[in-house]
């Protein structure tokens, strides 16, 4: 993945994620959705251009665009008060497509294999709350979210960027614990109880 649109995607995800918490007003993190979401439509057509027969960087910049779309579908119904049903059917979509993408990852970058699993969890989580309106579960999305941000996306973009990424079985594993304990920490955050301060009918 572009580590420059993975680092935007932390964003994104983080704003979101505090979005469904009440902290951030749907409208506003509109319009970062839609900065996110043509970075990571426009970045994948360029690569897929200079990849030329080069299949295996196609099919890495072709996961780009199930963010892409996420991010620009969830800015316009946000700015436009559409209903979330669709982007909740799209989630589904991604989730599957993250799994395929994590098989692949494991064999050459077992930690990115992690992340897809992460990733496959969340947009599976946004399905469940907007596709499906299981309403219950939308501050345990929200906290998973938000915690899972930064350590799937921000991190090793930086990482890779300053050329400090590693991707090792233990490093995967590491990576794998992290995680859990993260989604487990969301479950107990999700629990107190905290006004909500703006709406929260859309995120992803």
């Amino acid at each position: 993945m572009n580590n420059v649109g993975l680092l935007y995607v932390g964003a994104v995800l983080l704003i979101n994620g505090l979005m469904l918490l009440g902290y951030v007003p749907a409208r506003s993190a509109g319009v970062f959705n839609l900065f996110v979401g043509a970075l990571q439509c426009v970045t994948p057509v360029v690569l897929i251009i200079q990849a030329g027969d080069d299949h295996a960087a196609i099919f890495g910049a072709s996961g780009l665009f199930l963010f892409g779309f996420t991010y620009l579908y969830v800015g316009i119904v946000n700015l436009a008060g559409l209903e979330p049903e669709g982007i909740g059917w799209f989630s589904l979509f991604v989730a599957a497509a993250a799994l395929v993408y994590a098989g692949t990852s494991f064999g050459s970058d077992p930690v990115f294999g992690v992340i897809w699993l992460c990733w496959a969890l969340l947009w599976t989580l946004f399905f469940l709350v907007l596709g499906l309106g299981k309403q219950q579960l939308t501050r345990f999305t929200g906290w998973a979210v938000v915690l899972l941000s930064q350590p799937t996306c921000t991190v090793p973009a930086f990482l890779a960027m300053t050329d400090s990424y590693r991707s090792t079985g233990g490093d995967a594993l590491v990576a794998a614990v992290v995680a859990v304990v993260l989604i487990a920490l969301a479950a107990v955050l999700s629990r107190k109880h905290t006004p909500v301060r703006h709406s929260t009918t859309v995120t992803a």
